[in-house]
């Protein structure tokens, strides 16, 4: 998750930037910023929830629940990732793009954690802050946010919709025994996952092609996008009718490797 966030907060800050000016060290701050902020909202997420994934097969063995790291310590470790992190942004590259960063984790925390043991909606609250690298990225590089970083932050607010309904239905009963209301129960988990899936997928075609239309990239990005963008769908509509951990994890596969590239198309036809 963490190579995904550097990936789309490194496509925002380079769309961002005079392509004539060298900008490697204010790049390299962004990005050990991002990181670290990111890192932080990790550990306390896993510290918040360590009691939790204790009863999940797929987090059990993590060091909190496991029992390997004493909780104070992840708690304080987790603090200090996150303050460094907004300080280091704040003082080496801006304030907008350490501001953008503090809201994220904040939001993160104390929304979608709590509220995914609340209401399946927390997917929706969640890809709120889970969208937002791209934009600190592109502030990182310009002191301010355009039409076109919020372009970027909607490709990667749909893209999230898919991608988490793959993981939520492979580990579907896991995450309902620790208690976590990723998917509703009983029948209507079928269809709530499959429309989700499909919706949002099949939203990310035009929203992703926008580039191509602003002159933001060439023909090079509006094919390959749109290859890319018909073949995730084609694995999210796969999923949403035939529902098993089989087709959830070639969404899966698929959306990996489908928001780098995305990303690296609309990188490498910027003009």
């Amino acid at each position: 998750m963490n190579f995904l966030i550097l990936i789309t907060t490194f496509a925002g800050f380079y769309l961002a930037s005079n392509p004539s000016h060298s900008r490697f060290l204010l790049l390299f701050n962004t990005l050990v910023g991002t990181m670290l902020v990111a890192s932080g909202t990790g550990t306390l997420n896993q510290y918040i929830e360590r009691c939790f994934d204790a009863q999940m097969q797929r987090t059990a063995r993590r060091p909190l629940p496991a029992g390997r790291i004493n909780p104070s310590r992840a708690l304080w470790f987790g603090v200090l990732l996150s303050v460094a992190g907004g300080i280091y942004l704040a003082v080496l590259v801006n304030f907008l793009a350490s501001v953008l960063a503090l809201l994220t984790l904040s939001t993160y925390l104390l929304l979608y954690t709590p509220l995914k043991r609340k209401t399946p909606l927390c997917t929706l609250v969640g890809a709120f802050p889970g969208a937002a690298p791209p934009l600190i990225g592109w502030a990182g590089a310009s002191g301010s946010l355009s039409t076109e970083a919020w372009l970027l932050y909607a490709i990667l607010f749909l893209w999230q919709f898919p991608h988490f309904m793959s993981i939520a239905w492979m580990y579907r009963e896991d995450y309902a025994r620790a208690g976590y209301w990723t998917l509703p129960l009983g029948r209507r988990q079928g269809r709530f996952m499959a429309w989700q899936t499909i919706v949002f997928s099949l939203a990310l075609i035009p929203v992703s092609l926008v580039p191509a239309l602003l002159q933001r990239a060439w023909m090079v990005y509006f094919v390959g996008v749109l290859a890319l963008s018909s073949g995730f769908f084609y694995y999210a509509a796969r999923l949403a009718f035939c529902r098993t951990n089989t087709t959830a994890r070639h969404l899966l596969f698929a959306s990996i490797v489908y928001l780098p590239l995305v990303f690296a198309l609309m990188m490498f036809g910027k003009t």
